[in-house]
């Protein structure tokens, strides 16, 4: 027959799969967005200092850096689903130790339960690679974004639950800067349910042996192969690019725009509609970006999210302490251009990187990734505190070389085709 049934068998799988993540992504985007909107702000009522607060976000990136590598060589040996069930169990452990930390009044309790927080998001960007494992070329970033746009139904709807979680947590005798955290321990072990019982065939274990991929463990050091692969191959190491410099310039931004608004008497409930916004420009039109990627590459969606994360720096960076339309503004951008920036950085580097080495690649992205932006996290509190938030936006602007190099790497790339960055014509 001309059309084997594995073929259509691929289809199918990879149509539940898309289906199965984009439920485990929208908890998981509530999980963490909800923490987010009010974590800095716990830190520095727990610890009563401005500079420490932005530890809370540090924490929470670092986690996620050390979790990708960890999930990326899970899966690599056990595939996705063990990979993404460990991530979503340890957030919920973190998610635990939140309450603990803002009950006890206690910063380090407070702080390892954001470490272990990180590995919700850590599990959610491995989803995103998941969803690419079967997808066909042509279509690989439309896959990748149609996960990634799932996180907007979570990630927007947790912020604006600050408010009705914190009279819960009330209720229970808790601090109410604590009750997101009890809204994120349900969500995350709803996520745990759905992807453990659901996610079968295993995605990537199922690409491995249909493209007739050896499932013995290759030989050598991960970071041997991730070397060896950023060392051949020039779109893998602009696609690392692109995402760990629009990555550290969101985070840096971001994670200090509550405290700014906060010096200006802003409401909790109007900071989580800024966080929403935020996270609303991030994933609501990541399938847009998918689709654009795939049409018009790589190259071309990232250079345009390079645009409007500057111009997001300077919106916010002019806005006045409190609440303002620049901060509306601003923070809508940085969102949609780490989205540009982020959908199409991924296509490219798993477009260019051989399936065998592919978890390698991708965890080791995830982790450059997010040390980037735990470092830009950690310094932002320091910059605020020294010359004020408008600075910061100003110093993060800088990160953006990462994100012009990106380009010129990428477009030096003649052997990839258009769509996501496309296949390296020599690869097997």
């Amino acid at each position: 027959m001309s059309t084997p049934r594995v073929e259509v068998d691929r289809d199918q799988v990879q149509r539940r799969t898309v289906a199965i993540l984009t439920v485990t992504q929208a908890l998981g985007g509530l999980g963490i967005a909800i923490g987010i909107a009010v974590a800095a702000v716990l830190a520095e009522e727990v610890s009563g200092s401005e500079s420490k607060a932005g530890l809370a976000q540090t924490f929470q990136v670092l986690g996620t850096a050390f979790a990708s590598y960890a999930l990326a060589r899970v899966m690599g040996v056990y595939g996705r689903r063990i990979g993404l069930v460990l991530g979503f169990v340890a957030g919920a452990a973190g998610a635990l130790l939140c309450v603990l930390g803002g009950q006890l009044e206690s910063l380090p309790v407070l702080l390892l339960g954001l470490f272990l927080l990180g590995t919700i998001t850590a599990a959610n960007l491995q989803s995103r690679y998941a969803a690419a494992d079967l997808a066909r070329p042509e279509h690989r970033a439309r896959a990748l974004s149609t996960v990634v746009w799932a996180t907007t139904i979570g990630a927007v709807l947790g912020p604006n639950l600050a408010g009705a979680s914190g009279n819960l947590a009330e209720s229970l005798g808790l601090p109410s800067l604590t009750g997101p955290f009890l809204i994120t321990l349900v969500a995350t072990l709803v996520a745990v349910a759905v992807v453990g019982t659901m996610l079968r065939p295993d995605p990537l274990l199922l690409a491995r042996e249909l493209e007739g991929v050896s499932t013995t463990p290759p030989t050598g050091t991960s970071w041997s192969r991730v070397k060896g692969v950023l060392g051949e191959r020039p779109a893998v190491v602009a696609g690392v690019l692109a995402l760990s410099s629009a990555h550290a310039v969101m985070v840096g931004v971001m994670v200090m725009t509550p405290i700014h608004m906060k010096h200006g008497d802003a409401s909790l409930n109007v900071i989580g509609m800024v966080i929403s916004v935020h996270v609303l420009g991030m994933f609501a039109f990541a399938p847009f970006v998918g689709a654009l990627t795939d049409r018009i590459g790589a190259p071309r969606t990232i250079t345009a999210g390079g645009a409007m994360l500057a111009l997001s720096m300077y919106l916010a960076g002019s806005s006045p302490e409190g609440s303002s339309w620049q901060i509306f503004a601003g923070l809508f951008l940085l969102g949609l251009g780490w989205s540009f920036c982020t959908v199409a950085g991924s296509a490219l580097l798993t477009a260019a990187t051989p399936i065998e080495a592919r978890t390698d690649i991708q965890g080791a992205a995830d982790l450059i990734m997010n040390l980037s932006a735990a470092s830009a996290g950690a310094l932002a509190g320091v910059v605020v505190g020294w010359r004020g938030f408008d600075f910061l936006n100003l110093l993060a602007s800088v990160l953006l070389a990462g994100v012009v190099v990106a380009v010129v790497l990428a477009r030096d790339t003649s052997h990839l085709t258009a769509a996501s960055g496309g296949e390296p014509a020599e690869a097997s």
